[in-house]
């Protein structure tokens, strides 16, 4: 790959967050790869990367964001960026017939352990339908499927309901989520860059546009909300 030119250079974390994912989205591959062809560097799609954090610093063309794990990017303004607020909602919005993502981790018995569910809005159903693994934490899933099936999880004496069990159903299979107590459920909406102020969380995606890291679609919550990830 050729050198980037030295605007770039001040976000070479990068570069290092495209490996990290890439690798990691080579080993969720289900079927084997097909035979490497040669393909010419302006021919090769911009590689697409996710990152998370707060935003330290924000300007009308730029973003800088202290990711999770302490580094700081920095990064330019799609000039067709998507912003959408991420907000919290209740567990008992989660109904039968809701579409929605569930973040979570596979579970001894068979079932899945939600770290956080995503209730989609009405004209984002199907978005992403299916079950794959997820970059969130080692071995954690995301599954987007319709609930079949709400059902309340009692505590070891038989008392009040702890929790939800969700029978989910997608085109080609099913699963059962356990959603804990205490585990976030977000929805979102459409949101614009008044979001983008230093403190927001943030769950963004980014290219490389013309040599530059460029963020084209940001996740943000408002004053001061957490998004889980």
């Amino acid at each position: 790959m050729k050198p980037l030119p030295a605007p770039a250079r001040l976000s070479p974390l990068f570069v290092a967050a495209t490996l990290i994912l890439g690798a990691g989205a080579a080993t969720a591959q289900t079927a084997p790869a097909a035979a490497p062809t040669a393909v010419s560097p302006a021919a090769a799609p911009a590689q697409t990367v996710r990152l998370r954090g707060t935003i330290e610093a924000a300007t009308p063309t730029s973003l800088t964001v202290k990711e999770r794990g302490g580094q700081t990017v920095t990064l330019a303004l799609s000039p067709t960026l998507v912003v959408q607020e991420v907000y919290p909602i209740a567990l008992a919005d989660i109904q039968p017939g809701s579409f929605i993502g569930t973040a979570a981790l596979p579970q001894a018995d068979g079932t899945q352990r939600a770290i956080a569910v995503t209730v989609f809005p009405e004209s984002a159903r199907g978005a992403g339908e299916g079950h794959r693994p997820f970059d969130l934490q080692p071995q954690s899933t995301m599954t987007n499927a319709t609930v079949a099936d709400v059902a309340g999880v009692s505590d070891a004496a038989g008392g009040a309901a702890k929790g939800r069990t969700l029978k989910l159903t997608y085109l080609g299979g099913e699963k059962t989520v356990i959603v804990p107590p205490g585990a976030p459920v977000v929805t979102f909406r459409g949101g614009d860059r008044s979001l983008l102020v230093p403190g927001a969380s943030v769950s963004l995606t980014a290219q490389e546009v013309n040599g530059t890291p460029t963020a084209t679609r940001i996740n943000a919550g408002r004053n001061g909300f957490a998004l889980p990830y």
